[in-house]
């Protein structure tokens, strides 16, 4: 049910990147109707006062997972408690349409989720129905099966192209052209339907060291996708790159670049390196970035400005494996804990995971047992509070891969360790954070469940930057939330409160908000008719969430409404259409 709403007193940051001003917003029918100064309400038309407060245009989350979890969570929480009205999902290539055709290319995609995003594999199977093919026919599962509070926007995923048409040779070899076409067929049939384009991978290997399908790609494959995307207005390109592990991401960037600029396509590469362990790379990520401006091209660099903490178990992770630590990460992939406490006290591979250790990257944290903190014990044995580093001291071991399986052996899989985060390049995050071709909140959120819970980020950023630090204004803080992504995004009717916009809003006060620390729920089915934990947040909180019009978060609690829609890139007249190629 719609409800007209009158939000009195506040002052409205309204997305555009000027001043604040104090005013009044009405909201009818779903969308802005009125804005002025001393609106008076009307009958039946609810007040609420925003004094002290900041009115905004809802926030929007460029970078999510919740592509599987929107499934068996539809609450998407914390997101309503932290002023999300848009989620963009099907990032880094994982979309979950088309959908593979085979059962053990199905697995291998349900594989790549519960690996790379800590999404299990029970609800993965048994909950998401799998009953589509192109991803026009996921799209209307989703409208006809699931409700959410947030608008909803997915990419097509370059992995699932690949593996729903060459199946396991996915993984293996160059396409033929012939697969070429039918990726294409596939991509289109998404972008027709609202697609926000293509998403793709150049970052991540999986859990048996292997490049994931996009690394297979030809520049002839690439180049085929990016040309559907340029028939469609709106639609752009995203590729996560690799910065952090292998160190390709400078290459990376310097090839989708010249094929972005050949094909017309606007590019997002996620992301420009932000931590001092990157910053040997910096300098060139930089100089690509301004040559790409200079030449006025539309690629935008996508960061975050909250370095991830990692909370680490030993029953599901990717910790290891990206930290190239292979030999550890066997042991992540064994399911049965009686095995795994075999590997824990079999010599052979106690020898093999301290030489593991011992070759994993130079920049792991992994490295630094004084940043480990042994956080919860499953079996109650212990010790914890202390870090790895006080556990080898006080226990007498040499190696830090030893005194780990003991404290594991002892303490359980489901264990858990903080590892501190990494330091942040502050001098790069000021600059991506007054440039204009960047697009910032990547939170990750909907995936990576048990190990940190990246919803909230947005706060982060008003908080730290602009309450505490003072490094942006607040409406440039919210204009780089709110209608720079929106605009970036092709989602032309809302991030922005002006009359005739979707009334998506947000009202809070900046002195009482806060990303709140990460807790431990569990609400996530197992598979055997239990539920297993994740980390979230409580709520910032903000006094109200609109979406649609309609309150998703209000009086301090989620109202249990379910306004979102699911959205894609707008055309003049308000419809996705395919335009002409060039």
């Amino acid at each position: 049910m719609q409800i007209d709403i009158l939000i009195k007193g506040g002052t409205v940051v309204d997305g555009s990147g000027t001043a604040p001003f104090p005013a009044d917003v009405r909201v009818s029918g779903g969308r802005i109707a009125e804005i002025g100064t001393d609106l008076r309400a009307g009958e039946g038309e609810r007040v609420f006062d925003a004094s002290g407060c900041y009115v905004t245009p809802g926030m929007i989350e460029t970078h999510n997972h919740w592509d599987g979890g929107v499934w068996w969570a539809p609450n998407m929480d914390p997101l309503p408690a932290y002023g999300a009205t848009t989620s963009i999902n099907g990032n880094c290539g994982f979309s979950i349409a088309p959908a593979p055709k085979e059962a053990e290319g199905k697995q291998s995609v349900i594989d790549i989720f519960n690996y790379f995003e800590d999404i299990p594999e029970e609800p993965m199977n048994e909950v998401v129905p799998w009953d589509w093919d192109k991803w026009s026919e996921y799209k209307a599962s989703m409208q006809s099966k699931v409700r959410m509070p947030l608008n909803f926007c997915a990419f097509c995923g370059h992995v699932l192209l690949r593996i729903a048409v060459m199946g396991m040779d996915a993984w293996e070899r160059v396409a033929t052209p012939e697969e070429v076409e039918k990726m294409c067929a596939y991509l289109d049939d998404a972008l027709a339907a609202g697609a926000m384009g293509l998403s793709s991978n150049f970052l991540d290997y999986d859990k048996y060291e292997r490049p994931l399908p996009p690394q297979l790609a030809d520049d002839a494959e690439i180049e085929a996708l990016m040309r559907v995307v340029s028939r469609y207005e709106g639609a752009t390109v995203q590729v996560v790159v690799d910065y952090l592990m292998r160190k390709t991401g400078n290459s990376s960037v310097e090839r989708w670049g010249a094929l972005a600029k050949k094909t017309g396509v606007r590019l997002q590469w996620a992301g420009l390196p932000t931590l001092m362990l990157m910053k040997e790379q910096t300098p060139r990520a930089i100089e690509l970035h301004e040559q790409f401006k200079a030449e006025g091209l539309p690629f935008y660099t996508a960061f975050t400005v909250i370095a991830f903490t990692s909370i680490l178990n030993f029953y599901s992770t990717l910790i290891f494996g990206q930290n190239g630590n292979p030999v550890w990460q066997e042991l992540i992939n064994e399911k049965s804990w009686d095995k795994k406490k075999e590997m824990l006290r079999d010599q052979d591979w106690l020898d093999r995971a301290r030489e593991s250790w011992n070759n994993q990257f130079a920049h792991s944290t992994l490295n630094n047992p004084e940043t480990m903190i042994f956080r919860e014990s499953e079996s109650g044995y212990g010790p914890v509070g202390c870090t790895l580093a006080d556990y080898m001291h006080s226990e007498g071991f040499n190696h830090a891969s030893d005194a780990l399986a003991q404290w594991v052996f002892n303490n359980g899989p489901e264990s858990i360790i903080l590892k501190a985060s990494w330091e942040r390049d502050e001098e790069t995050l000021k600059y991506l954070l007054l440039d204009d071709n960047s697009l910032v909140n990547l939170s990750d959120s909907g995936a990576h469940g048990k190990m940190f819970c990246g919803a909230g980020y947005n706060v982060g950023l008003l908080t730290e930057y602009v309450r505490e630090r003072k490094v942006i204004s607040i409406e440039r803080a919210i204009y780089m939330l709110t209608w720079r992504l929106a605009e970036f995004f092709g989602l032309r009717d809302r991030g922005l409160i002006k009359v005739g916009m979707a009334a998506d809003i947000v009202v809070f006060d900046l002195d009482e908000i806060e990303m709140r620390p990460e807790k431990k729920i569990w609400d996530v089915y197992d598979g055997t008719g239990g539920r297993t934990y994740r980390y979230t947040r409580d709520p910032a909180p903000m006094r109200l969430t609109l979406v649609n019009g309609e309150p998703t978060f209000d009086r301090g609690e989620f109202t249990g409404r379910y306004p979102g829609e699911f959205i894609g890139p707008e055309v003049e007249g308000g419809a996705q259409l395919a335009i002409a190629a060039e």
